[in-house]
């Protein structure tokens, strides 16, 4: 059998090795330390995750002013397109009134009425006044009379329903 000799160690070594031995064993503790802190510290500042969602629908969270809101802009939104259709058809409006036909047509009549009217007055208040007359007029019925002491005219317009308007004014105050 081979015998194995063991050397002896030094004083020296012995306490070299025992030194190391040491140093090794107050880094592990230092390391298990820092780890088990690390740990603790992550476990203290973590939190359970919790799924939310953001819109209301899903949620519930504020679901009544959700639908306010949007009720709101739907509403908006329309009252927005019916005022630009209005404004639209004004505009075409306006444009047909001021083509040169829709002008010409506005200033002959203007100028017919003031016609009719200058024939009214010299039939009431001309060189030989008449008393009364009847005169018709895109379906109306203008009739005009003076009073028998001639100090009031009469005028009766009856449209085309049959509805009867009578005005009486007074001779006198058409003066200047």
């Amino acid at each position: 059998m081979v015998e194995l000799k063991k050397k002896k160690k030094t004083k020296k070594q012995t306490e070299a090795l025992e030194l190391e031995k040491y140093r090794l064993t107050v880094s592990l503790v230092f390391i298990g330390f820092v780890l088990f802190f690390g740990i603790l510290a992550v476990n203290l500042k973590a939190d359970q995750i919790v799924h939310g969602f953001k819109n209301p629908s899903f949620s519930g969270v504020g679901t009544s002013s959700h639908y306010l809101t949007i009720e709101n802009q739907e509403f908006n939104r329309k009252e927005n397109i019916k005022a630009e259709l209005k404004a639209y058809k004004e505009q075409l409006k306006r444009d047909a009134e001021n083509t040169t036909l829709a002008r010409f047509i506005r200033n002959l009549e203007s100028r017919i009425y003031a016609q009719l009217s200058r024939q009214l007055v010299d039939a009431l208040f001309g060189d030989t006044p008449s008393t009364s007359g009847i005169i018709e007029l895109m379906g109306n019925t203008i009739e005009y009379s003076v009073s028998e002491d001639g100090t009031m005219i009469t005028l009766k317009i009856t449209d085309p329903d049959g509805n009867t308007t009578e005005i009486t004014v007074p001779i006198g105050s058409f003066t200047f």
